[in-house]
């Protein structure tokens, strides 16, 4: 962990005691005065005596105060949060920004390293299949098991002293002073209303842990089901022979094989009878398929000639 700041006007010496309520009140001030320049401010607001009531906020400022490199100065720290003196704080993708009102105003700048992609690749899959909703993650309604696995030290989601880094332009040299520790709980603060904050600062997605669960839910349900011959046949309509072992047929009796539907034969009508008649060798055709076409071929002008021809012999004759 880094640190860096710098004098003021103050001659290698401190700012004088400010009393809370003047701290207080000069908060107010200046956010009014920066809000009226157009500056967007997002202060924290602390409602009573605890900072973080939600799981993602007091992870974070549990994990804050379980190292020994801040124990000393939290407390000042503790007391400038409550106290209104975060008049502005933004998290972003690995970096904290904020503005503290103390004597002055001064300025905070953290930048925490991004989560490794090892170790959240590991988180991922120790996580999967435990996490039920994205709205539990948010939450925080986990189980003791995933939370253990977020929370462990030195594989877990939060940061430790070595990956994150300080400056804030103050007089005082401590690695750690009042205005960085309020800012660090500030940010338990906000965790609170914005749980989701917390991946964006180590850069990861957390849809992802819910990817990973659906991930292997969907590999152990894809294995493959044997479908059973009748449901062949009511998928595609048709019967299906089922062979056993080998691929290739078996020397020895068959198995006849199933009932094939007939394809029905339509009948002919009589009027095609007599339209279409069937053709015959050079043999004398059978009564019963010529009969009718004999009738149907006869031309009406060969059976006048022959009553014509009857007409005149019988006149001759007489």
């Amino acid at each position: 962990m880094a640190r860096w700041s710098r004098y003021n006007d103050y001659d290698f010496g401190f700012p004088p005691y400010v009393p809370v309520a003047q701290r207080r009140l000069d908060a107010q001030k200046k956010i009014k005065a920066l809000t009226a320049k157009g500056q967007t401010l997002s202060p924290v607001a602390i409602e009573g005596r605890t900072i973080a009531n939600t799981f993602w906020g007091k992870a974070w400022c549990d994990n804050i105060e379980s190292y020994h490199d801040y124990e000393n100065r939290l407390p000042r720290g503790r007391s400038y949060v409550r106290n209104g003196s975060v008049i502005d704080l933004k998290i972003a993708k690995g970096k904290i920004s904020a503005l503290v009102q103390g004597s002055e105003l001064y300025e905070i700048n953290i930048t925490i390293q991004e989560l490794a992609p090892k170790k959240w690749a590991k988180i991922k899959h120790d996580c999967a299949g435990k996490i039920s909703s994205l709205i539990d993650l948010i939450k925080g309604k986990l189980s003791p098991e995933i939370i253990e696995l977020l929370c462990r030290k030195p594989d877990g989601m939060f940061p430790a002293p070595k990956e994150i880094k300080m400056l804030c332009n103050c007089p005082d040299w401590a690695d750690l002073c009042k205005h960085l520790a309020a800012v660090l709980y500030g940010v338990g603060a906000r965790l609170d209303k914005q749980p989701e904050l917390f991946f964006l600062l180590r850069g990861v997605d957390q849809t992802e842990l819910l990817s990973a669960d659906l991930a292997k839910t969907l590999v152990d349900s894809a294995a493959p089901a044997a479908i059973a011959d009748n449901e062949l046949n009511n998928i595609f309509g048709i019967e299906l022979d089922s062979l056993a072992g080998d691929s290739t047929v078996p020397a020895g009796p068959q198995k006849k094989p199933g009932r094939q539907k007939k394809t029905p034969v339509r009948k002919s009508t009589p009027a095609a009878k007599s339209v279409a008649p069937v053709k015959r060798g050079p043999g004398r055709p059978r009564k019963s398929q010529t009969a009718p076409v004999a009738a149907a071929t006869k031309s009406p002008t060969k059976t006048a000639k022959r009553k014509v021809s009857k007409i005149k012999t019988f006149g001759r004759k007489s």
